[in-house]
């Protein structure tokens, strides 16, 4: 079995998975703020994790189950697959260095520099392998994508053609813009860690970015672009399709640059790392079909004014991710098989 440990902005999740890829069990709770408290709502989750599938009869190899927070998995009655897990993987925002374990700049969780795989190790009694969280969710959409078995449990992909020797990128929409580039199944990094940084790329635009640049993706393609764009009582969470649907001009001319954004990404990604297949996740996924509907929208009329932009076939290569898909998580507990190789 495999520990994944998600640490996200807001919510931090941990998935047990079985050897064959199904989800196990799954525990999530609001993410600590501080690097003390960040290692220990993540520590306090896997104990849960582990504690629930402990008591459905697996066997404990190295590791005091403890812990009492809810899960969202099935424990009673599970069958038997595999012992439980000796080493788990981890990924948070910010610059992760995998090798040396630390983290820097992870600003919405209160984190300037923090020795990640140490702390989690200590409280966890087993060696944790680490991660940015949008390069461990691109890990978990290239496992979603390659997996076939269709077993209960699986969060299935829809029908792919993706196999070894593809190139795949993650688009992740949150409140920012950010890609992660996966080759035979190993993350692309560069000099930094940087490989798939798109969102301060400039495209367009006087509206200032956050890096200190103007014009970047992130400020068309993001949720704070979303919230910039269309000022509405109540903030994130609305619907902009809803409203325009309902006759919200506002609301119109914030969903179609949030789709043209998205477009831009698409095809920069395709330009620059020859991706095959492009998963698209992150919160704005929330918004389903009618996100989906927008973007191939803004594709076709870009392929119809241009033969190039059309050979690129980017509406086919595309698709977004169901929201409730914990793909970090999932690539996570992929971590310390990968740092085995």
């Amino acid at each position: 079995m495999n520990l994944g440990l998600d640490i996200g902005g807001t919510k931090t999740a941990a998935a047990i998975l079985h050897d064959d890829g199904s989800v196990a069990t799954l525990h999530t709770a609001p993410s600590g703020h501080g690097p003390g408290e960040v290692i220990a709502v993540a520590a306090m989750l896997a104990r849960a994790a582990i504690a629930e599938v402990a008591a459905a009869g697996f066997a404990v190899a190295g590791f005091a189950a403890a812990g009492t927070a809810r899960g969202t998995g099935p424990a009673a009655g599970m069958p038997a697959r595999g012992e439980l897990p000796l080493r788990a993987g981890a990924c948070m925002p910010g610059l992760v260095d995998p090798a040396s374990g630390m983290v820097r700049h992870a600003v919405n969780l209160g984190v300037d520099s923090m020795d990640l795989r140490r702390g989690l190790s200590e409280a966890l009694g087993m060696d944790v392998s680490v991660e940015n969280d949008v390069k461990a969710a691109a890990l978990g959409a290239d496992a979603l994508l390659r997996a076939r078995s269709g077993a209960p449990g699986v969060p299935a992909a829809p029908p792919s053609t993706f196999a070894d020797g593809r190139t795949l990128a993650y688009l992740n929409l949150g409140t920012g813009l950010a890609a992660a580039v996966v080759r035979d199944g190993r993350v692309l990094r560069g000099r930094d860690g940087i490989v798939g940084e798109i969102g301060h790329f400039p495209v367009a635009g006087g509206t200032r970015c956050k890096c200190g640049q103007f014009g970047c993706l992130e400020t068309l393609a993001s949720g704070s672009a979303l919230d910039r764009l269309w000022r509405v009582p109540g903030g994130r969470g609305r619907d902009p399709f809803a409203a325009a649907a309902s006759g919200d001009p506002v609301a119109a001319h914030a969903a179609q640059v949030l789709c043209h954004g998205i477009a831009l990404s698409l095809q920069l990604l395709v330009l620059t790392t020859g991706a095959e297949r492009i998963v698209i996740g992150g919160g704005l996924c929330a918004l389903g079909n009618a996100l989906e509907n927008g973007i191939r929208s803004e594709l076709t009329r870009d392929a119809a004014a241009s033969d190039f932009v059309a050979s690129l076939e980017l509406a086919d290569r595309f698709e977004l991710l169901p929201s409730d898909v914990p793909v970090a998580a999932l690539g996570a507990a992929l971590l310390p098989a990968r740092d085995q190789l």
